[in-house]
């Protein structure tokens, strides 16, 4: 209220002034006209009560301002004050949130003191234990190289109350040990020489029943052409001459590249493609059924090719391999097992498809769990999977079924369905009824009229044998056998493999293979080594 008394208490002394300087006026006019005192005329009355209105009016809007600003001054001020207020709070709340962290800070920092300190008396005690341990193991090697002294006194004297007693010296009596010895090892020798023998006697009637066996192959060629060979019909004879290229090289590359053998010969608007591995052969004969379509044939385009039609081949087997489920009811399999199912759509086991097989003993095996009110699917599951193995023989050494049981047991198949794969060929003894089920099934599909065809199983197995060989090979990169079996293609890293070693590789492998395979005729053994060098025009 300080401002608005001081703005009145203004209005008041101009209205006090206005009135005396009123009284001042009619004095002085009064003054003037004599020096008698006359009384003031009427007019004049009037005059000087408008001049009293008019700074009674004056007074009145001055006091009117005087308070519309003492109001808006008060206005100002509470509305300082509230901010300051506010503000006051903040710096309060600010001061109150400081604190808790100040103390959750101090309390923060005496917890680490004390773990600190806990440390620090931890350390301590294992520095004392250490020394405590480092005093008893001086004492324990001290006492040690005492004892390890008391014993080579008491063996010096063993040694010399043992020659007293023999009547032998030392000398002498490492002469009959090593003559002990000797006669132990010639003994030893001479069975581990008849062993060698009866396992030669045995590989010798293996060998035989091969030589046998490959006889036999040789009067089923017909079956055999039908099994490893595709025939691609072409648009005309003309696209021969662009798959030939020029001076051969269309051809080579697309052999490198594939590892299938492409045979062009007289017959009209066809080619053949020839190899033991069906997989890699129909992945040939969509690369250059492409290239045919396409009409650009080169080195470039081949591989290219190459690759979209091996992702076809994956895509096709993915799907032969769902379809197998889906006719046999199986819906929760391992997408891997699924894919290598799919695989065996191009794979043949003694000239029986093996996807076939593996359905047709799935189905049997269902039957008979039917008839002996077992679980049905998992003898199906059991029966569809026993030859999965066969699908990473050639990537993989050793028995189809063993290698088959690891995969099974690798993707979360039930023990009862990996025992039945690893036992369908009495290579792990039989435990179960599924087991001896799956070996049923197994027989029943296999020897049916017309099923198999063991030749075809043995030039299969030669021919793998023979790419196994040459990969065996350090800075071997691929192998390719190929010509039916006559030419071995050996693709060596041109980084890890000189000229010279080249010509090494080719010889030790056309050794092993002398030595370890029969076969008719003769097999050449080519080494490629091959530099490329690639660079990008931007």
């Amino acid at each position: 209220m300080g401002p608005l008394v001081v703005v009145l208490s203004v209005a008041v002394l101009l209205l006090a002034f206005g009135m005396i300087a009123a009284l001042l006026i009619v004095v002085r006019r009064t003054s003037g006209s004599g020096s008698r005192v006359l009384k003031p005329s009427p007019e004049q009355l009037q005059a000087v009560h408008e001049e009293i209105e008019q700074a009674r009016e004056e007074a009145g809007e001055i006091r009117d301002k005087a308070e519309s600003d003492a109001e808006e001054i008060l206005r100002r001020s509470a509305a300082a004050a509230e901010s300051a207020a506010q503000l006051r709070r903040e710096v309060e709340e600010e001061g109150r949130i400081l604190k808790a962290e100040l103390k959750e800070l101090r309390a923060d920092l005496e917890r680490r003191e004390g773990r600190l300190a806990e440390r620090e008396q931890r350390l301590d005690e294992e520095a004392r234990r250490q020394a405590e341990r480092d005093r008893k193991l001086t004492e324990t090697e001290v006492e040690l190289a005492d004892r390890r002294a008391e014993l080579l006194q008491v063996e010096d004297e063993r040694r010399v109350i043992l020659e007293r007693v023999a009547g032998l010296t030392g000398e002498q009596a490492k002469g009959e040990l090593v003559r002990e010895i000797e006669n132990q090892a010639k003994r030893e020798a001479a069975l581990i020489i008849r062993e060698i023998e009866g396992d030669a006697r045995k590989e010798g009637e293996k060998r035989a029943t091969k030589i046998v066996t490959l006889a036999v192959q040789r009067m089923a060629a017909e079956q055999t052409a039908e099994s490893v060979v595709s025939v691609l019909h072409l648009p005309g004879d003309e696209m021969k001459g662009r798959i030939i290229g020029r001076e051969g090289r269309n051809i080579r590359a697309f052999e490198s590249t594939t590892g299938v053998n492409l045979i062009i010969d007289d017959t009209p608007e066809a080619v053949l493609l020839s190899c033991f591995d069906p997989v890699r052969r129909e992945t040939a004969r969509l690369t250059l059924e492409k290239l045919v379509l396409d009409g650009r044939i080169h080195p470039q385009r081949i591989e290219e090719a190459h690759e979209r039609s091996r992702a076809e081949v994956q895509d096709l087997c993915a799907r032969a391999g769902e379809d197998a489920l889906v006719e046999l009811g199986i819906t929760d399999m391992h997408p891997e097992l699924t894919l290598l199912l799919g695989q065996l759509r191009y794979r043949t086991s003694y000239g029986q498809n093996v996807l076939k097989h593996l359905i047709e003993s799935a189905h049997i095996a269902g039957i008979m769990a039917a008839e002996l009110k077992m679980d049905q699917p998992l003898m199906k599951r059991c029966a569809l999977l026993h030859d999965i193995g066969k699908a990473l023989t050639h990537e993989v050494e050793g028995s189809h079924a063993l290698i088959g049981a690891e995969i099974a047991r690798r993707y979360g198949e039930q023990e009862d369905v990996v025992h039945a794969i690893e036992a369908h060929h009495n290579e792990v003894e039989v435990r179960t009824v599924e087991a001896v089920l799956t070996q049923a099934a197994d027989a029943i599909s296999g020897s049916r009229p017309g099923a198999r065809r063991e030749s075809l199983e043995a030039y299969v197995k030669r021919l793998e044998r023979l790419e196994e060989i040459a990969q065996s090979y350090e800075g071997v990169e691929k192998v390719f056998a190929m010509q039916a079996g006559r030419e071995i293609r050996v693709m060596v890293k041109p980084d890890a493999i000189d000229d010279i070693q080249a010509q090494v590789i080719a010889r030790d492998v056309a050794k092993q293979v002398e030595e370890e395979l029969t076969y008719p005729g003769q097999i050449r053994i080519t080494v490629v080594r091959e530099s490329r060098a690639t660079e990008f025009a931007r």
